[in-house]
């Protein structure tokens, strides 16, 4: 699609493609077609990166989804959708060898296969390479402009009846630290790996104590036969995640209600007792994993894996030929310096600001609290000087719960969302009271 074919009017325009918005397009399109002849829900969607994506740069050999596959993008809100991952499956002729796996769990690979094949089969308009830089109001309706990613240029203004943002979430890195070739986020773990000029060194750095910090340092270990890799976190060890099946109800879709139903103070209180479903949290067989090769090669007297733990970097500058580390007892025990050939940082990620994308015609000063957005219900933003909606589509995590900024509950949230557009069932829904897996 030529950048000259996003002009016009939509229905809906949907600010970013990743799985969230990908599970809305879906399902304006299921919508579409049992209307049959009647008037079609127009919508486009535009996406600054050049091509679909997932996580790509964490697509590590072996690693598994921590989320059921039954929480694919369309299974919890129409199980005979064409688009499920058993319907991806029995296309490329893997059906019956997946079931002979006897997992829940696909790999992270084999799931953005299915994310890029879902991508793939979407008729509705997708541009990507695009940004969308400010949303308007303007004669009954949102102008958004956007522009190349590859140039900066502004190529068009489009106009909306609704904007969903589903623009995912950022990258994290500590205050000071700096992002280079040798210093960067895991995100871009493979990409940057690659892009190495040099490893003089023959040592990496790992910083952070959640489920991605492992898998890195596991993936070092085994990629880099011939360096250490180094882990440094503010804990005294790695924290096994709660996947068990009652902490597992807060990521069900009727727990949203109760979340957003809840005093603020019991909110708090929810997001602190169950972090540790997903966040700053290791699967357990991956922790042992580590601590076994730890003591493995305490017993060979050669040591390739190193914790350090109950530690933070005090200083860290970057070269040409490599990242020079200091890490600090944080009891104040002492610290090392290490000469490393990359440091990375698994240190999470924090959601899009909404603000900044608000124009000076659209009255935002009663639409959050700090940096956060006052939402909905329906996810659609507060925003009481314009009569059409903004929808957020993730992102959401302080008034909808755990499971916003996380896959469990995107096709259930996309029918929400359509639902507060149309004012029409998306499709058949399950109750919501069935037990889910997060």
């Amino acid at each position: 699609m030529t950048m000259d074919e996003l002009s016009g009017e939509v229905d809906v325009l949907g600010i970013g493609f990743g799985p969230s918005n990908l599970s809305l397009a879906i399902a304006i399109e299921e919508l579409n077609d049992r209307r049959g002849a009647g008037r079609p829900l127009t919508a486009r969607f535009v996406d600054v990166r050049p091509r679909f994506g997932w996580h790509d740069g964490m697509l590590l050999p072996g690693t598994t989804m921590q989320i059921s596959f039954l929480k694919d993008l369309v299974s919890l809100r129409t199980p005979t959708s064409p688009f499920t991952f058993l319907n991806y499956l029995q296309e490329q002729g893997r059906l019956s060898d997946f079931i002979n796996l006897k997992t829940f769990f696909p790999t992270r690979r084999e799931f953005h296969g299915y994310l890029s094949w879902a991508a793939s089969r979407i008729g509705l308009p997708v541009s990507y390479g695009t940004r969308a830089t400010r949303i308007d109001w303007s004669d009954g309706r949102f102008e958004v402009a956007l522009e190349s990613v590859a140039d900066g240029s502004e190529v068009t203004r489009v106009a909306a009846r609704h904007v969903v943002i589903g623009s995912g979430i950022r990258p994290v890195l500590p205050e000071g630290v700096v992002p280079g070739p040798r210093v960067f986020h895991n995100h871009q773990l493979l990409d940057r790996l690659a892009g190495l000029p040099s490893r003089p060194h023959g040592r990496f750095l790992v910083v952070g104590s959640g489920q991605s910090a492992a898998e890195v340092a596991a993936y070092l270990h085994d990629s880099y036969p011939d360096a250490e890799v180094h882990a440094s976190f503010r804990r005294f060890g790695y924290s096994p995640s709660d996947d068990t099946p009652y902490a597992n109800r807060i990521f069900d879709p009727e727990a949203v209600d109760e979340f957003f139903t809840a005093p603020p103070e019991l909110k708090q209180q929810l997001l602190d007792s169950h972090w540790q479903t997903n966040y700053s949290a290791v699967d357990a067989d991956l922790i042992r994993d580590l601590f076994r090769r730890e003591y493995d090669e305490s017993t060979r007297g050669v040591r390739r894996l190193v914790v350090h733990n109950v530690t933070g970097i005090e200083r860290l500058s970057e070269s040409a030929d490599g990242v020079t580390a200091t890490i600090r007892d944080l009891g104040d025990r002492g610290s090392t310096t290490l000469e490393v050939d990359a440091a990375v940082f698994a240190t999470g990620f924090r959601p899009a600001d909404t603000r900044s994308m608000l124009g000076p015609s659209i009255d935002g000063s009663s639409s959050f609290e700090g940096e956060r957005p006052i939402v909905e219900r329906d996810y659609r933003l507060r925003l009481p000087s314009v009569p059409e909606r903004i929808f957020l589509n993730g992102g959401v995590q302080h008034s909808h719960g755990l499971t916003s900024s996380l896959l469990s509950n995107v096709a259930v949230r996309a029918a929400d969302i359509l639902r507060a557009i149309t004012d029409e069932q998306p499709a058949t829904q399950p109750d919501h009271h069935a037990t889910q897996q997060r």
